[in-house]
């Protein structure tokens, strides 16, 4: 499970493209495509720059006129959801 502490790595088997503020995101190891919306694309690419929840929640943070605890329940899920389909990894930071 993602914290804002959490180490993100995308599968070397994984493969993204962004479409037009929009992307596709394709598991080669399964063959699966996956679509994400403007803001998923935009979760997507931050955490590929980043490789961290924290940098990327607060680049976020600064972008969307959201609450703090609603953006950090969507990004959480989000890559909660992006790792139970192999597309990332999340490495918990140690203590």
């Amino acid at each position: 499970m993602a914290t804002m502490e959490s180490t993100i790595s995308i599968g070397k088997d994984v493969m993204f493209r962004d479409l037009d503020g929009e992307a596709v995101i394709l598991s080669l190891s399964t063959g699966k495509y996956y679509g994400l919306d403007e803001l998923g694309t935009r979760m997507w690419s931050l955490l590929a720059e980043h490789g961290q929840v924290g940098p990327v929640y607060r680049a976020l943070l600064d972008e969307y006129q959201v609450s703090e605890e609603q953006l950090c329940r969507d990004l959480l899920a989000f890559i909660d959801n992006l790792a139970s389909h192999d597309l990332l990894h999340c490495d918990q930071a140690e203590a």
